[in-house]
């Protein structure tokens, strides 16, 4: 692997967080999930490999600006699905605070 086969992967997880984020705008949960796993395999694979390639300072210059269009998206993403997942979060423990109430005093049994 070289430093084009890096940046290829890091241009592949710029356009998968891309990807997710409008999977994200759109409310598509289920595309989003599995776009998700597509970008952590291609992370993985960057894992496994970037430490053994010297990169040329265009290369480096280049993720960079990946880097940062990656993480602009992530911060988008987290912005639509964090207010659903509190409210999610809110409930579940509702949920469980109701099942509690009902085991202690014995209603519905």
């Amino acid at each position: 692997m070289n430093g084009d086969h890096v940046i290829a992967i890091y241009e592949s997880v710029a356009k998968l967080t891309d990807e997710m984020r409008s999977a994200a705008h759109a409310g598509d949960w289920e595309l989003l999930t599995s776009l998700e796993t597509q970008c952590g395999k291609h992370i993985a694979a960057l894992k496994n490999f970037e430490d053994n390639v010297s990169l040329s300072e265009q290369h480096r210059n280049r993720k960079v600006d990946i880097i940062r269009k990656i993480l602009e998206d992530d911060r988008d993403i987290r912005n639509l699905t964090e207010p659903g997942l509190r409210r999610l979060s809110a409930l579940i423990q509702s949920n469980q605070t109701e099942q509690k109430l009902l085991n202690t005093y014995g209603i519905g049994n």
